[in-house]
């Protein structure tokens, strides 16, 4: 009776141990169901021990411990990732690192740079201050109202005369002509009498040779754009008749070496006056479209004030009941998604890029008009968010008054919103980069797209940069776009993900797109400038967010240079470098700052910034020129350029375009027409 109770008692025992042991469920693919996660975890748990079951962790513990374990797993990921990377770098050929031929401190903290001719000038925090390219030495500054200067721009006059644009970190735009070493203060652009009503200005543009001045502007709650004639001619002239009081202006402003940094300086405290600038065009950006007032295409078409201006979407018969029912049916239609992501209203743009482009077949002035090919005719605007790029003609009389609505002369409308655009150092050609990836390269001088293409993958581009041609790199062939058989036009497009392609357009053939780089995989090698060396063809230099500076080579895809400071510095803000390039001497310009270190010394310096020089010229070896290249016969060429050729001849003779006639006559047929539809009906109520 007792082993029977003793067996029946370990029956019982073993029993639930192997209950234990076998799963609860039947074999069957689990729902996918958020709630039923705990069940489908639990099936491929099992026990080898029962007494360890009050052991293991509950739920959600278990499913804790494998998000853990998780993101151990993917930060070993990472970190093989990278090592793999920095293997591959050091099986890489090293570019040849490149230390700085020359370096001089200035007083303060630089905040931008710019050259012209044989001086650097220095925007700093407490002024302005003029350097020798020859030796580096200080020249004289100007520090009168102790301004901090964030922007500079500087061309040269002729005549060791140069002009600055300077803006302050208040927005205060200065205008300075630098002659015979020493500034002299012209005007300050946006400055009024109530500093309530003062504008900021967000970007300015100096045209090569000084001829004009481009200036954007913002207030409360609108922005425009000023063009401003610069009176260079008689700036000169005035020059050249008071040497005496130039000279006196320049000893004043000249600091001498032995002076302390605490000194003041005084500015244009001289007899002589210059001309100021003249305000040539006031740019506002576009109004959104609304409804049309026109009962027939003859009021739209007389409304047309001039006789190119087409593409702004203005004159129209679009009626207001009209807009509003497609905006009924479009919300009605897409309810869900606008309820999701909120409507966007159409507002008016604060910001935009503009160029000066030299004379061209594209941009039509009058007869009477005298052009000059190295003065600019015109500009080229379009405001973030538009699809029109509008051209705005420069040859306007000086005594006629600034129309407070001005129409653009040309309108390109573009399909997508205009992101970003360049023009060529020849202003020849000229690139738009939509938001939807396309990029189209126009020919200014026939009028024509030279290319069309885009990129495929889901990327926005932040800028594109115009190359110099490797097969223009001959002296002896000419620029492109003067010649019948001219180069391949190469364009740098940076993404914002720091991507970088480069596209290839030639005159006749398809063009093509290369990856140059993709996005790359530290953060630390975010791009953070991209800026074309035109001394040397298709080559590129790269500011990456870890204060690296290379020199690339596009037609090979290598880092040939690599541009260092010495130890004792580092490039200051890497993330937005201060720097500029002289394309005429070829060398590079850089601030660097001492690296941190706890002495006193150290401190006492901290009010001074370091500028190093990298000089270009012996670093033409990396970057050969392709033998001279003698031009084609006209009957050698394909048909294809033979024709391009007889219309680029036949375009800029005098009797290529007549559209201006040709839309008088539409105008006066029109007129005409209408006064005959006048006549029907006087005729009708009689």
């Amino acid at each position: 009776m007792g082993d029977s109770c003793t067996c029946g008692v370990l029956c019982t025992w073993k029993g639930r141990a192997m209950a234990a042991n076998i799963r609860r469920h039947p074999l069957e693919i689990p729902p996918p169901s958020e709630k039923d996660w705990p069940k489908d975890d639990e099936e491929d748990f099992f026990l080898q021990d029962p007494d360890r079951k009050r052991d293991v962790l509950p739920q959600p513990l278990r499913m804790i411990s494998k998000l853990v374990m998780q993101v151990f797993e993917s930060a070993m990921e990472i970190i093989e990732r990278r090592e793999m990377l920095r293997e591959a770098q050091k099986r890489k050929v090293q570019p040849t690192k490149c230390s700085p031929t020359a370096e001089f401190q200035v007083t303060g903290r630089a905040n931008c740079l710019a050259v012209s001719g044989k001086y650097i000038f220095v925007g700093l925090s407490v002024g302005l201050a003029a350097f020798s390219t020859c030796d580096c030495k200080e020249i004289c500054a100007w520090d009168a109202v102790k301004t901090e200067i964030c922007a500079l721009h500087a061309s040269d006059l002729g005549n060791e005369s140069h002009v600055l644009l300077a803006v302050d970190e208040m927005g205060l735009v200065w205008l300075f002509c630098f002659h015979k070493e020493s500034f002299l203060l012209i005007k300050a652009l946006n400055e009024v009498g109530d500093i309530s009503k003062r504008s900021t200005c967000v970007e300015v543009v100096l045209s090569p040779g000084g001829d004009y001045a481009g200036v954007l502007l913002q207030g409360n709650t609108k922005a425009w754009l000023e063009i401003y004639q610069l009176p260079k001619d008689s700036w000169l002239r005035e020059m050249e008749e008071n040497p005496g009081d130039a000279e006196g202006l320049a000893c004043s402003e000249r600091r001498p070496s032995c002076t302390s940094v605490d000194s003041p300086v005084s500015a244009n405290q001289s007899d002589l006056k210059l001309d100021l600038p003249v305000l040539l065009l006031t740019v506002k950006p576009p109004e959104p479209i609304t409804g049309s007032s026109f009962e027939s295409p003859l009021d739209g078409l007389k409304e047309v004030d001039d006789d190119s201006m087409l593409g702004l979407g203005y004159n129209h018969l679009i009626k207001d009941f009209q807009w509003e029912l497609q905006e009924a049916i479009f919300r009605s239609t897409y309810r869900e998604y606008l309820e999701a992501e909120g409507v966007i209203k159409e507002e008016i743009p604060r910001h935009a890029t503009f160029h000066f482009l030299l004379p061209s077949q594209v941009l039509q002035v009058g007869p009477d008009m005298e052009v000059q090919p190295d003065v600019p005719a015109g500009i080229g605007v379009h405001w973030d968010g538009n699809h029109n790029f509008c051209l705005y003609l420069l040859n306007h009389p000086l005594n006629e008054q600034v129309d407070s609505d001005l129409k653009p002369d040309v309108v390109w409308p573009c399909a997508a919103p205009i992101a970003c655009s360049a023009v060529s150092s020849c202003s020849r050609y000229l690139a738009l980069a939509g938001e939807d990836a396309t990029i189209t390269i126009w020919d200014k001088c026939l009028g024509f797209p030279l290319s069309v293409t885009a990129i495929l993958e889901e990327r926005f581009i932040r800028s594109i940069h115009f190359l110099r041609s490797s097969a223009a790199a001959s002296d002896d062939t000419p620029c492109p776009g003067t010649g019948p058989v001219c180069p391949i036009v190469q364009l740098l497009v940076l993404c914002t993900d720091s991507s970088y392609y480069l596209v290839k357009a030639p005159r006749a053939g398809k063009s093509s797109i290369t990856l140059l780089a993709d996005r790359p995989e530290d953060p630390n090698c975010t791009v953070s400038a991209v800026v074309p060396i035109l001394a040397f063809p298709s080559a590129v230099l790269i500011f990456s967010w870890d204060g690296t500076v290379s020199l690339i080579n596009t037609d090979t895809s290598q880092t040939v240079y690599c541009f260092r400071t010495p130890p004792s510095h580092a490039v200051a803000s890497p993330w937005q470098p201060v720097f500029t390039v002289d394309s005429v001497n070829s060398y590079l310009l850089l601030r660097g700052d001492k690296q941190q270190q706890d002495s006193e010394l150290a401190q006492r310096k901290a009010s001074h910034s370091t500028i190093f020089l990298f000089d270009f010229n012996p670093l033409k070896e990396a970057f050969p020129k392709e033998s001279n290249l003698p031009l084609k016969s006209l009957q050698s060429l394909p048909w294809f350029e033979r024709c391009n050729v007889f219309l680029r001849d036949r375009q800029q003779s005098p009797l290529g375009l007549e559209e201006p006639k040709y839309w008088s006559r539409l105008k006066t047929r029109a007129a005409a027409m209408d006064k005959e539809k006048q006549k029907v009906k006087g005729q009708k109520k009689q």
